[in-house]
């Protein structure tokens, strides 16, 4: 799963009347840097929490949800270094270099922008990054994706009250 997870990140017009806001959908076009799995599992994720949040799911809602991802290379301080030297009285040489430690890591910005329908404008938008393994099974990938939208949703509900 995770390694590490940082705070939600959010922006809002503070005089936004969140009240107004009761039915979501999705844009069709989701999932930028996502492949067809992850957008399904972050589309059901948001989907419920929003549910559990008292909003529902509208064919004519209220607001669009549009959510991306990017994913940059973390750089990885722990390594095991190896060095070979030698030294005389007057000079040495030394070689050393180091082997990353426990696969390499990924830094996984996950981002979540809603849309006002009536007039195409984003009032309210979360993301968070998160440190993950490179290699992970279906099932970690569907369990992280869940407590990244379930960070941002709710720090979605604290900011509308």
């Amino acid at each position: 799963m995770s390694c590490s997870t940082s705070k939600v990140i959010t922006d809002y017009d503070d005089e936004t009347d969140f009240l107004k806001f009761k039915t979501f959908d999705f844009y069709e076009d989701n999932g930028d840097n996502l492949n067809d799995f992850d957008v399904k599992r972050i589309t059901t994720a948001i989907e419920k929490e929003l549910k559990n949040a008292g909003l529902n799911y509208s064919p004519k809602p209220s607001f669009f949800i549009y959510f991306d991802s990017k994913i940059t290379e973390n750089q990885n301080n722990n390594t095991i270094g190896i060095g070979v030297g030698t030294g005389g009285r007057n000079g040495g040489i030394g070689i050393s270099g180091g082997i990353p430690i426990g696969g390499k890591k990924l830094n996984e910005e996950i981002s979540i922008r809603f849309i006002e329908a009536a007039k195409n404008e984003l009032f309210w938008e979360g993301s968070l990054t998160s440190t993950i393994k490179e290699k992970r099974t279906p099932d970690e990938r569907k369990l992280h994706l869940q407590e990244v939208i379930q960070k941002i949703i709710n720090k979605y509900i604290s900011d509308t009250k």
